[in-house]
């Protein structure tokens, strides 16, 4: 992994403390726990002790290194194992509240989604008179629109409560420029607004290695499954393809709030060569990659969120392997224009195309080239050196008069 280049900031006789509150961490196999990951690196490169603030995960254990702690509190978790949902959320955001406050000193917070961990962490960065970054991967307020029942009142609650923490941190970090085009449309363009890009771990996520020890031509969608990705597309998909390439197989290593419906449709509609995996660790999902015809990824069309691009998008290029990406957007276009793969509407009929093209070979792009793209354009490491330089600044201007 490249060392940082972000200089060491002056401290007041020690290097700067920075904390980071974060529900899920490694070696949680989600793209919000890598992130996390990269910037305490980053930080650490950089001279700051660093101080997560996470919660109890299966083998997780009180891990240190020489100038990181990483504290870790039990939560309420979903049937999947997940942190999801406000009961989850409360269970990890209530006793954050007292573990900032118990804090030592401290100089700067770093918060991840959701927003509610976002309005505890403004209240204690308060109370403790530090600043505080805010890392936007996502419009939480926006994902609410895709999810039906869910009540007026809490979808304004959601936005308020967004809004307010974007406009009061220090510094808001977000990770396309589409992110940072939806959050100047919320709250104005703002200096404290920055963009620093989202990537993979391309180290882990690499074209050398194993490949899963998986038999015949395979699919993989790994990530979560929910109602803004739209992944169902490719179950209907995959019917019609598998029609002409009766030993292909897709495989999920997924969960998220859409799997259970989703494989009850595969076991209901009597669809072959579908498999539904636990998640699985990054290395792992990286060897299933590299054996794969091509990952895939989709975003579901009209539901605000053709800005978002999917980590798994980068998990599948760094290992050599091309994507087919269902859904118009952000996503859709750099697929397209830098050759990533096969970009194509969220529809059933393109999608069996692309799967078709896919396994017969046939416009697939190098694997050295959508690699080294990768490393040029979608480095996590690179990612999280600007956002580490981001926070501690964050601590200079607070320190400047």
């Amino acid at each position: 992994m490249a060392r940082s280049r972000t200089p060491r900031r002056p401290g007041r006789g020690r290097p700067p403390h920075v904390v980071v509150a974060t529900r899920v961490y490694t070696p949680e196999p989600v793209a919000a726990a890598f992130r996390q990951e990269a910037l305490v690196l980053a930080l650490e490169r950089a001279g700051a002790e660093v101080t997560v603030l996470t919660t109890t995960a299966p083998g997780a254990g009180n891990a240190r290194s020489r100038t990181r702690r990483v504290s870790r509190w039990p939560v309420k978790r979903d049937h999947q194992g997940q942190v999801r949902g406000y009961v989850s959320y409360l269970s990890f955001d209530l006793p954050l509240a007292l573990r900032l406050l118990l804090q030592r000193p401290m100089d700067a917070l770093v918060l991840e989604p959701p927003p509610t961990t976002g309005m505890v962490g403004m209240v204690a960065a308060a109370i403790r008179r530090v600043p505080y970054t805010f890392y936007a991967a996502d419009i939480w307020s926006d994902a609410t629109e895709s999810v039906d029942g869910v009540p007026t009142f809490v979808r304004a609650a959601v936005r308020w409560a967004e809004t307010t923490v974007w406009k009061r941190a220090a510094r808001v970090l977000t990770i396309s420029p589409g992110v940072q085009h939806r959050l100047e449309e919320l709250i104005g363009p703002r200096p404290s607004l920055a963009m620093v890009g989202n990537g993979i771990d391309t180290d882990t996520f690499s074209e050398k290695g194993a490949t899963g020890g998986e038999q015949g031509p395979y699919f993989v969608y790994a990530g979560t499954v929910s109602e803004w990705q739209g992944a169902g597309v490719f179950v209907e998909a995959f019917a019609r393809a598998r029609a002409a390439h009766p030993e292909a197989r897709l495989l999920f290593f997924s969960g998220g709030s859409g799997r259970d419906a989703l494989e009850a449709r595969v076991r209901e509609e009597g669809i072959e060569g579908i498999e539904f995996r636990d998640k699985i660790p990054p290395a792992d999902v990286a060897a299933h990659l590299r054996g794969a015809v091509a990952g895939l990824s989709s975003i579901t069309p009209g539901q605000g969120y053709e800005f978002a691009l999917p980590t798994k998008i980068y998990a599948a290029t760094s290992t050599g392997t091309p994507v087919i990406h269902a859904g118009e957007g952000a996503a859709h276009d750099r697929i397209r224009d830098h050759g990533l793969g096969w970009a194509c509407d969220h529809d059933a009929e393109q999608v069996a195309d692309a799967m078709d093209r896919a396994l017969r070979g046939e416009d697939a792009p190098a694997a050295q080239d959508v690699r080294r793209w990768t490393m040029e354009n979608a480095s996590l490491a690179g990612c999280a050196t600007h956002a580490a330089e981001q926070v501690l600044a964050s601590i200079q201007d607070a320190r400047t008069p």
